[in-house]
């Protein structure tokens, strides 16, 4: 797209102007600020800038100065102009402050764009003007990242390479409260080991690295483990860099605490603990589940709280806010409500204890989890153990089913609305964007609002960009956008064309398969593809195939001279697997009625097509984008290995997560990819089993029994997570040929399949 300073330039003052204060402010949590000198945080950026665009970050002059905050009624601020030599000045109260606004810049004045997926980063020379100061503000005083089981489904391989790509993003979008949970289980083994367990008794209770997540949680011990030595010592030196950076950039880490979950030989030390065995959890038994939870009531709590957090403190040092989760997914040992306010205090206690100054930050997402338990009475108890603004909570899922509005503003604890999107990382196409551009600020006029924050809790990360620039965006505006000028602009900006077909594309995805509208929706990827196949698969949709389909279309129309382009080859890659994916839904219904009806012949020509053309089509396509692969999950998770030994555990790890989940696929397929390498030799070999099993039935004239299918499927899918074979990661094959062969395949198929009422 040709520079269009005229008309992109208005738009940025009109919609990222600065914006009124939050109506609650917190005095306790005004402690809660940067560490880094204003030096310190503007050094930062400009090593940040020079990362991103190299030897041209020599033409902004950035500056950090807290006071801007003051003179802006505490907002976070940012206030650019143009300099001499046709430089750009940017002046920030944080060094986040002052990212956000370089990168306000790129997109609105430069046409840039900056992703997971890639960064189109055709910067004007000479740099556009800013007339007058063009100022930046937040409402809100956090913007919070990360979900605890991120760690997991995305970061658990990350080197610091990674994770420094990921820190310059969470700056350039405003991100200031981010977690930062690597290394601590290196502390745990320390203070378990002084309090008299052996090492044997650690390592049982430590899972491996793809699951730490739901150990630290209490939901998990041993699976997938024991945790080598030399992963402590790695993780230990990650998170020094990692806090390092962002400190440096003005960010305030988010450190974790205890919770109570214990490794059950503490009784052995500590026979007289009041300790207790949860049931077990999510289709896992005892084996592998049903923590052992020590009662914050019990001073042996506050001992192991207190030890925990003096070894944190003293490795790492402390912004004052910390992170645990006493009941997720876990039903508490009582209703009463006294008991609830006594272990919330109990818990709050085992941190100030150490840090007088800590502020506790929770997840709520157990209030929509669990709603027959926490009833108004038991969420009023367990928040009101904390006294009032010493605990933020994270209104984890409020994009979807908000807690706010039924908890009194979580009666009066401040909370941030927080946007979950993203469930076990899957990458199917997903959005909320109605809700997400208008929830924040229903939560502001919310009477008496304690909201001080706006949030990104995904499980997973790596997938549906657009939906996070425009989460982030939101909380730097004052009022909701238009949704189809936001987009338009921002498939300009992604591909730095002004091609017409993407546009009207991205509006059509904007109106359909980016705005669930269901209530409480997840975005589990419900495909039959990347589910175990039954005769009993839902294959709902919650938007018009036909705007999908068209999308497909307008996006294949423009490939020929983009192709270049990384978002663009990403996102044609991208719109094409959802396609092929509604495909697979119909061959199914129509794989399953042939089955029902006795239909042999069109049995085997659908199924046919689908095992022996459509999949292998998939699988090529996605092996062809470097986005795409499961060998860069498998590789990197190997790379972490000292020896062999270590390598093979990390990629079974990194297997069983994506397919099992768990030794006899106990959570299977939650944590769903569609990537080549997993599409041919797992999902593929099950729908190839599939489909011979009932022709087969049919054949011999015998009942599809699911039972004995699962036993045998279960075969297929324990001997990928077990097979030694090696994966590409590097991209294979041309991927403009590949998807110009699937389109003219299946297009046509496709829209065909679209009933006239659509």
């Amino acid at each position: 797209m040709p520079h269009t300073r005229p008309y992109i330039y208005p738009i940025a003052l009109i919609l990222i102007g600065a914006v009124l204060l939050a109506d609650c402010e917190f005095e306790t949590l005004a402690h809660l600020k940067p560490q880094a000198s204003d030096e310190t945080q503007a050094r930062a950026v400009g090593d940040l800038l020079k990362r991103l665009i190299g030897n041209r970050a020599s033409e902004f002059i950035v500056s950090v100065n807290r006071s801007l905050a003051l003179e802006n009624g505490q907002q976070d601020t940012c206030e650019i102009r143009s300099s001499r030599n046709a430089n750009i000045a940017v002046k920030g109260s944080t060094g986040v402050a002052a990212a956000t606004g370089i990168y306000n810049y790129l997109k609105y004045f430069c046409n840039c764009h900056i992703s997971w997926s890639g960064n189109q980063l055709n910067i004007p020379s000479p740099l556009p003007p800013v007339t007058g100061t063009l100022r930046i503000a937040s409402p809100h005083r956090f913007r919070y990242y990360q979900n605890v089981c991120t760690q997991s489904y995305s970061m658990v391989w990350w080197d610091w390479a990674r994770w420094e790509q990921e820190i310059d993003w969470m700056a350039l979008n405003g991100i200031n409260l981010p977690l930062a949970f690597a290394g601590q289980e290196a502390l745990w083994q320390e203070v378990y080991l002084s309090l008299g367990l052996n090492q044997t008794e650690v390592d049982m209770f430590f899972t491996g690295p793809a699951f730490l997540a739901w150990n630290r949680m209490g939901n998990l011990f041993r699976w997938g483990g024991p945790l080598p030595q030399s992963w402590h010592v790695k993780q230990l030196y990650l998170q020094y860099k990692i806090l390092h950076r962002m400190r440096s950039l003005g960010m305030i880490p988010v450190l974790p605490a205890f919770s109570g979950n214990v490794p059950e030989a503490i009784t052995r030390i500590f026979p007289k603990a009041n300790v207790t065995k949860l049931d077990p959890w999510s289709h896992f038994n005892c084996s592998y589940s049903c923590a052992t939870v020590l009662d914050p009531r019990d001073p042996l709590f506050q001992r192991i709280g207190g030890l925990f957090l003096s070894q944190l403190v003293k490795q790492f040092g402390t912004d004052h806010i910390y992170n645990t989760d006493t009941f997720n997914e876990m039903t508490p040992a009582s209703p009463d409500p006294s008991y609830l306010s006594t272990v919330s205090g109990a818990v709050f206690s085992s941190m100030t204890s150490v840090d007088p100054q800590a502020v506790w930050l929770m997840q709520g997402w157990m209030f929509v989890h669990d709603p027959v338990f926490w009833k108004p009475a038991q969420i009023q108890a367990l928040l009101g153990g904390v006294p009032l603004g010493r605990m933020i909570v994270l209104d984890l899922f409020a994009e979807s089913t908000p807690a706010f509005s039924l908890t009194h503003s979580f009666y009066g604890q401040p909370f941030i609305w927080c946007m979950l999107h993203n469930f076990g990382g899957n990458n199917g196409l997903f959005g909320t964007v109605e809700s997400i551009n208008q929830g924040p600020f229903e939560a502001q006029r919310y009477p008496n609002s304690t909201l001080v924050g706006m949030g990104l809790a995904p499980e997973g990360i790596e997938q549906n960009a657009v939906v996070y620039e425009l989460m982030n965006e939101m909380a730097w505006r004052r009022e909701p956008v238009n949704l189809q000028k936001w987009v338009s602009l921002y498939a300009g900006r992604r591909y730095g064309s002004g091609h017409e077909n993407l546009a009207a594309a991205w509006k059509l995805l904007f109106r359909s398969i980016y705005n669930c509208t269901v209530p409480h929706y997840k975005n589990h990827n419900h495909s039959p593809l990347v589910h175990r196949p039954s005769l009993h698969m839902a294959t709902e949709l919650w938007y018009e195939r036909k705007d999908l389909l068209e999308a497909w279309r307008l996006l294949y129309s423009a490939a020929p001279s983009l192709m270049a382009v990384e978002t663009f080859r990403h996102d044609l890659v991208d719109i094409t697997r959802e396609a092929l994916q509604l495909l697979v839904s119909d061959f199914y219904l129509e794989i399953r009625a042939a089955f029902q009806n006795h239909r042999l012949p069109e049995l085997l020509t659908v199924g046919g097509v689908l095992v022996y053309d459509l999949l292998p089509e998939l699988e090529r396509l996605l092996s062809s984008e470097k986005h795409f692969l499961l060998g860069t999950w498998l590789a990197r998770a190997r790379s972490l290995g000292l020896d062999a030994k270590e390598a093979q555990q990390y990629e079974l790890n990194a297997r069983n997560q994506v397919t099992l989940w768990g030794p006899s696929g106990n959570i299977l397929d939650y944590a769903s990819k569609e990537w080549g390498g997993l599409v041919g030799d797992y999902y593929a070999q099950r729908w190839s089993l599939f489909v011979s099993t009932l022709v087969e039935c049919l054949d011999c004239g015998r009942p599809f029994k699911q039972e004995a299918f699962n036993q045998a499927v279960f075969q297929v899918e324990q001997g990928f997570v077990y097979n030694q074979r090696r994966y590409p990661d590097k991209p294979l094959g041309n991927t403009y040929e590949i998807a110009k062969r699937i389109f003219l395949k299946y297009f046509p198929q496709a829209m065909n399949r679209v009933s006239p009422a659509a």
